[in-house]
């Protein structure tokens, strides 16, 4: 079959980016179409992208779509609907926010989407800026989500078959799609412990930290957890970019703060960084999957996560991480008190059940599901 492989965009790289990667490695003569790509954005990721076969919509090399994508959104159909598939057989879409879903295919070709989240801004889902604070940006959204919410149902309705990224997805999409789905986790790479060590040369001066790995963005909540732990003295490492990574800094203003930020870090640095760790830190709200979380779980790491989304798929609680009820500095603390008093989590049962469950989001699982699905669902090429 002829296939191609369409992405929202290329500007920074997480848990959606990961994904298109694996696809990449399962259609490597697949070309992906991308409204467009940030290699500056991309930062120590870019040259994990350079080598592949991109094609940019007409807007890619424009300064103003990479840099306000964002308040520009309404032109994502004139994005998506300026590619021309007539010659795929088949057509795979990671999409998210940026609707790359909304591209129209050829009848007999057939459109699977990755969907990793139905838009966020426009069923009421916290996002990464608080854009509800200033009244011209609320009126000027109010009116574009309002086109782009009609925009995004027929956009879903051009799709063949949905495949969600987790349960709590797979109910978004027939709740806000009226669409049947199915579920294939995201893959996870399995590292062992000792190539982690062995492939890093970063060293931390810390010992049993906690640890967060995430977009520095509104809707992380990590402000709670850098609270949390300067409250109870506990050192912490936040690893990952973004926009609010100035107003977290200034959270730390002790100079006795046992708080690290490390920015953007390689793959072979991250894996030390979680292999010496002493538990996973998340506060996402609605999260729809968590990749990092089981990323944690790979390396035997328990996760304390918000009670919500698709945490609840991926963590059993007392077995290999543990929940906090609200979204406050004080709940984290306390359960952070409880982590810390449990035998459990100090003991080889915990690494056991961590790695047990990570198994099961195996980045080898998500490559033989996928080639199943797609087998299943596309007809016999001669």
């Amino acid at each position: 079959m002829k296939i191609a492989i369409v992405h929202d965009f290329l500007k920074e790289y997480g848990g959606a980016e990961r994904v298109l990667e694996v696809l990449h490695e399962i259609y490597p003569e697949a070309p992906i179409y991308t409204a467009f790509v940030d290699y500056k954005g991309l930062g120590v990721h870019a040259e994990r992208v350079k080598k592949w076969k991109i094609i940019q919509s007409p807007f890619g090399s424009s300064y103003f779509m990479k840099k306000f994508h964002s308040p520009l959104r309404f032109l994502a159909p004139l994005v998506w609907e300026s590619f021309d598939f007539g010659n795929y057989d088949l057509v795979i879409s990671s999409s998210g926010w940026y609707i790359s879903r909304g591209i129209i295919t050829h009848p007999k070709t057939v459109h699977i989407c990755y969907l990793h989240h139905p838009p966020r801004h426009l069923y009421g889902y916290e996002t990464a800026l608080e854009w509800q604070k200033y009244w011209p940006v609320r009126v000027y959204a109010l009116l574009i989500n309002c086109g782009l919410r009609l925009y995004d149902y027929l956009a879903s309705q051009r799709v063949d078959y949905f495949i969600a990224n987790s349960y709590e997805t797979q109910k978004r999409i027939k709740k806000f799609y009226r669409c049947d789905s199915t579920v294939i986790y995201p893959p996870v790479e399995i590292r062992s412990l000792k190539a982690a060590s062995q492939e890093s040369k970063i060293k931390l001066n810390l010992e049993n930290y906690f640890l967060s790995v995430s977009r520095l963005a509104r809707a992380k909540h990590i402000d709670l957890i850098i609270k949390s732990c300067q409250k109870l003295n506990q050192p912490l490492i936040v690893v990952g970019k973004g926009r609010e990574e100035r107003n977290l800094q200034s959270l730390v203003n002790n100079r006795l703060s046992k708080v690290t930020f490390l920015g953007e870090v390689k793959d072979e640095e991250l894996s030390l960084i979680y292999q010496n760790a002493r538990a996973f830190i998340t506060a996402s709200v609605d999260e729809e999957f968590g990749i990092s979380a089981v990323e944690a779980m790979m390396y035997g790491k328990p996760v304390i996560a918000y009670r919500s989304g698709g945490f609840r798929e991926t963590i059993v609680k007392d077995r290999n991480g543990l929940f906090f009820d609200q979204l406050t500095a004080d709940s984290l603390t306390k359960t952070l008190q409880r982590f810390s008093s449990s035998n459990h989590f100090a003991g080889k049962d915990c690494v056991e059940d961590c790695l047990s469950y990570a198994q099961e989001f195996s980045k080898e699982r998500f490559k033989k599901e996928i080639k199943e699905f797609v087998k299943r669902v596309c007809p016999k090429k001669k």
